[in-house]
Order: structure tokens, then sequence, then C-alpha cells
């Protein structure tokens, strides 16, 4: 894809290396040229010295042939406006903006606009950290989703290898979190005794 980052620090920065690595063609924007030294000498798009806000910069980085544009600036204002624009003026469609501010959402909604909220993110990260530890996950990979999630031992399961573990209908063991803290990849070639205060890793394929 054609995708264009508007705003280069930290968080427009990882996404554009991210974009690049994985072979889209990436522009960056952003009003201080000497943010671009943090892309790396091995980026490859091109960067374009402006204010997002301004429709010539916009065009000098390519927005009327973009199939993507990321708004990821640290404020919120800017990002709603230069969504805006692009959508409106530029005709594209799949514009995600980055908003700092959870309170604003409703706005950005309003817009019909895409969002991502680090306060958000971060926040359900620790909460599930702190009272959900053995929390499910799940994970896709193309077309098709895995469920992953743990099972502490306990002492009555002392001592069995991890493939004679209970597990659930469609379940494999995928692996096993020491309590020391090391994670081991179960192999069928390869016997995993375990101790009470471990936690067994289960996969099963949900879609």
């Amino acid at each position: 894809m054609n995708v264009l980052v508007v705003g280069c620090g930290r968080l427009g920065t990882r996404l554009a290396g991210l974009l690049d690595e994985h072979g889209h063609d990436v522009a960056v924007i952003d009003s201080n040229p000497d943010t671009f030294r943090n892309l790396g000498e091995d980026f490859s798009g091109i960067t374009v010295t402006g204010m997002p806000m301004d429709m010539t910069v916009l065009q000098n980085a390519g927005v009327e042939s973009c199939d993507a544009v990321a708004v990821v600036t640290p404020d919120d204002n800017l990002n709603i406006t230069v969504s805006q624009i692009v959508r409106e003026f530029f005709g594209v469609q799949n514009v995600v903006a980055r908003i700092s501010d959870p309170a604003r959402e409703n706005v950005f909604e309003r817009f019909g606009l895409k969002t991502v909220c680090p306060t958000n993110l971060a926040g359900d990260s620790i909460f599930t950290a702190l009272t959900q530890p053995l929390a499910s996950r799940n994970v896709s990979f193309e077309s098709a989703t895995a469920a992953f999630h743990c099972r502490a031992v306990d002492q009555a399961h002392e001592g069995i290898s991890a493939a004679a573990a209970p597990k659930d209908t469609g379940e494999t063991v995928f692996g096993v979190l020491h309590r020391n803290g090391t994670l081991e990849l179960y192999s069928s070639d390869r016997r995993i005794i375990l101790a009470e205060g471990d936690k067994v890793i289960f996969a099963k394929v949900i879609d």
C-alpha cells in the first residue's frame, strides 16, 4: 500500500518503520525536520517537512495517491482536522487517527473516523495484567484465529508431563511457563515435567 504517516514522534516513527519493513510505500510528514533522524538509515520512504494542515504539504507527500493515512501527532485537535481534510478533500477513506484524550472519542466517531487511543489501550493492558494475569488471548494468522490460554499447575498434577495435562476438546499444549519465569515450548519429542506453580499454555483454533 501507499501509506502516509502524519507525525514523526515516537509513535509515528515506530509505525513508519513497521510499514517500511513490511514493504509498503511510506511517506512521513512532520513540521520538525529533526524528528526524521529517528527513522534510521534503513528507512526507504520519503519525508516531507511542513504543517500537516497545509494542503500543499499533503500533496507533496503524495496524499492523492495514498491507500491509507495514519494521523498520529500528539495534538488531538490537529489530528481531527488533518483527518477531515484527508477524507473530505482528497477522498482517502482509510484514515486512522491517534487520540490521547478518551473523552474526545465521540467527536471523532461523529465524523466517522477510526481512532486508536493509547490511553485506553494502556489502561486496558494494565488492568488485565493486574486482575487477569492468565486471561485468554486470541491471535489471528491471515484468515485463521487461534486462542491461547494458561492453566496453573496445582499440587495434584505436579510431576506429570505437559502432554498429560488436562485439556479441553480441540486444545493442544503450546508450551510451559515455568515458575522461574522461563518459557519452554512443547514438542512431541521433548518431555516437560510440570511443577506446582508452573503454567501450561494451551492453543486451540477457533476460526
